[in-house]
């Protein structure tokens, strides 16, 4: 009953699977990422940060693989590998270009502007942070 409930106010508040898709401000660093649909899952690239606006010819130097520490950071994919979970995708994963880690991720629309994106190394070791919509 209480999913039922949830469900039915998050279709009322305009919330569904697609509410993910869009340009997003991130909390840290005056990230963009633009998340779109990727076959049946969704997927996100980043667009710019302060970093790359200061210097857009940054590579992904941090990187675990050494292999891979001279592909630009601009559009780079950095969410990938979701399953649709009710209005939420699940089951993915956020790469963090500062570490140069992968984490497993869930993004969680809420209302219309706001987007839960929350990486964990393994739960409960989780952050999750608050992306706002680019309109």
């Amino acid at each position: 009953m209480l999913l039922t409930l949830t469900a039915m106010a998050l279709a009322a508040a305009g919330v569904n699977a697609d509410s993910v898709v869009g340009r997003w401000q991130t909390q840290t660093r005056g990230g963009v990422v633009e998340i779109q649909k990727c076959g049946n899952s969704v997927c996100g690239r980043i667009l710019t940060s302060e970093k790359l606006r200061t210097n857009p010819a940054l590579t992904d130097q941090n990187n675990r693989d050494p292999k891979l520490r001279n592909r630009p950071l601009k559009n780079l994919l950095i969410l990938q590998g979701f399953s649709q979970d009710g209005a939420a995708w699940s089951g993915g994963t956020i790469y963090n270009a500062e570490d140069g880690k992968t984490y497993s991720a869930k993004l969680t629309p809420e209302g219309a502007d706001t987007l839960k994106v929350r990486g964990c190394v393994f739960v409960p070791l989780c952050k999750t942070q608050t992306w706002t919509r680019i309109r």
